[in-house]
């Protein structure tokens, strides 16, 4: 039986905060998923890790509609972010930076249809880190988040923002800081980017 999935009208509440903070709960979600270091700005890997996991993401879906007619519009990129001390953590310092960049995957996705897809990708595309690339859950749970409009670069004060309405709530910083990317940086200018700001955090 085929579905037709969108996570834009289904998920509005976990991709589509308003401008100042607030509290969801984060379900557990599947993700792909592939790792790096450094300043994403200056790093070639960091091109060549979201070009792959679009491209299995992409050869999933077609591979699902293929199959039954289910469809679902392939979810944004994401990442995860952080230092060794979070205490430390800096948009000022993205040097230091470790990161996993990941796009949601929807139920109907196993990891039979990951491996299959993958083996596909490799032979379209030939990309490496393909090979790489894996298939996990990630729960958040309680998170505080907001939408944050404009250029990554001025991200700071809405982060703080965030980190302010948690210590408010009487919470404290757990897992790791979390960017949803909702905007095409190669189409939309800097000014009209929108980007989810989201943090875990714990009582």
């Amino acid at each position: 039986m085929s579905e037709k999935m969108d996570w834009k009208k289904d998920l509005k509440g976990m991709y589509f905060p308003p401008q100042n903070p607030v509290t969801v709960d984060i379900p557990p979600t599947n993700y792909l998923m592939l790792d790096g270091h450094g300043d994403p700005n200056q790093s070639a890997h960091y091109q060549a890790v979201i070009e792959s996991l679009f491209s299995l993401a992409y050869t999933i879906k077609f591979a699902i509609k293929k199959a039954d007619g289910s469809e679902y519009a392939v979810f944004p990129c994401e990442g995860l972010w952080w230092v060794k001390d979070m205490r430390e953590f800096s948009t000022e310092h993205k040097e230091n930076w470790d990161w996993t960049m990941m796009i949601a995957q929807p139920s109907l996705v196993t990891l039979e249809w990951v491996e299959s897809s993958r083996k596909e990708a490799l032979k379209k595309k030939g990309l490496a880190l393909l090979e790489q690339v894996r298939f996990e859950a990630y729960t958040e749970g309680c998170s505080a988040q907001l939408m944050h409009i404009g250029p990554y670069s001025a991200e700071g004060p809405n982060i703080a923002r965030l980190h302010g309405y948690i210590e408010e709530l009487g919470g404290h910083k757990s897992l790791k800081h979390h960017e949803i990317y909702l905007g095409d940086v190669r189409k939309t200018a800097p000014e009209k980017l929108k980007t989810v700001i989201r943090q875990p955090y714990r009582i």
